[in-house]
C-alpha cells in the first residue's frame, strides 16, 4: 500500500539557476536539498555543463532539518534555493515570506495541483514520491515471521523490534507516513494505530543518515517504512 506526496523547488532570493550572461568571476549559489545523492550527481553533470560560471554549494539534510535550519536563518539567509522538500514545507516557507516568485522554463506544462497557485509561483513541484513498507524475506525466514498483508498487520506484536521507521520530526518520509495514516484512518483511529506501531517499531534518524545506512546494513530489519 502506498501514499503519494510532492517534493518541490523554491527560490529563496531573486536568483535563478537559468542561463545568464557570462561573468568574469563565478557566482556562488547555496542549495539546501533533501533529494538522494544519486539524483544530485546526475543534476550536477547537467548544471556544470549549462552554467559554467555558477559554483553550486549543495548541502543535503533531511526534510525536517532543512525546515528547522531555514526558518532559524530567516533573518540571515544562507541558502539561495530550497530543492526537493515536501510541498507542505514550501507552504510554511511562503507564508513566512521567505520565498521569491519565479517562473521556470516549461512552467506551462506543470499541472496546477503541483505548483504554487500564485503567478509567478513561489514553488514548483519536481516529483511525486510514494510511501511504502518493505518486507525483508530473508530476515523474516530467519525469525519465522509472517508476511504482513496490510498496514494494519504492522501493529501486531509479532513484529516487535523488527520494524524501523524514520523519525517524522526530522524525516519527510516519516512525516508522510504519519500524515497518510491520519488522513486515511482519521485522527482518533490513526493515532491509536500509530501508538500501537510506536510500541513495537524502532525509530531511526531518517533519510539515509550514514549511521542509519550502516545500522541497516549490519542488522537489517524485517520491515522498513520508506519512500
Amino acid at each position: 500500500m502506498m501514499r503519494a506526496a510532492l517534493r518541490s523547488l523554491g527560490l529563496v532570493l531573486a536568483i535563478a539557476l537559468a542561463a545568464t550572461p557570462a561573468l568574469a568571476q563565478k557566482q556562488t549559489v547555496v542549495i539546501y536539498t533533501a533529494i538522494e545523492n544519486e539524483q544530485i550527481s546526475e543534476y550536477k553533470k547537467a548544471y556544470e555543463k549549462a552554467l559554467p560560471n555558477v559554483e553550486v554549494k549543495m548541502l543535503r539534510f533531511s526534510t525536517g532539518d532543512i525546515s528547522a535550519r531555514f526558518m532559524a536563518e530567516k533573518d540571515n539567509m544562507q541558502a539561495d534555493l530550497i530543492w526537493g522538500v515536501a510541498a507542505t514545507n514550501m507552504l510554511i516557507f511562503k507564508n513566512a515570506g521567505l520565498l521569491a516568485p519565479y517562473a521556470p522554463k516549461g512552467l506551462d506544462r506543470i499541472q496546477p495541483l503541483f505548483r504554487d497557485k500564485a503567478n509567478p509561483p513561489s514553488w514548483v513541484g519536481i516529483d511525486i514520491y510514494m510511501s511504502a513498507f518493505c518486507f525483508n524475506t530473508e530476515v523474516a525466514k530467519k525469525h519465522n515471521l509472517p508476511k504482513p498483508e496490510s498496514w494494519a498487520d504492522l501493529a501486531k506484536p509479532v513484529y516487535k523490534g523488527q520494524i524501523v521507521m524514520p523519525n517524522p520530526a526530522s524525516s519527510g518520509t516519516g512525516y508522510l507516513s504519519v500524515a497518510s495514516i491520519l488522513q486515511r484512518m482519521g485522527e482518533a483511529e490513526g493515532w491509536k494505530y500509530l501508538d500501537a506501531l510506536a510500541g513495537i517499531a524502532v525509530n531511526t534518524l531518517g533519510h539515509n543518515h550514514p549511521r542509519l545506512t550502516r545500522a541497516l546494513t549490519e542488522r537489517p530489519p524485517c520491515v522498513s517504512l520508506t519512500t
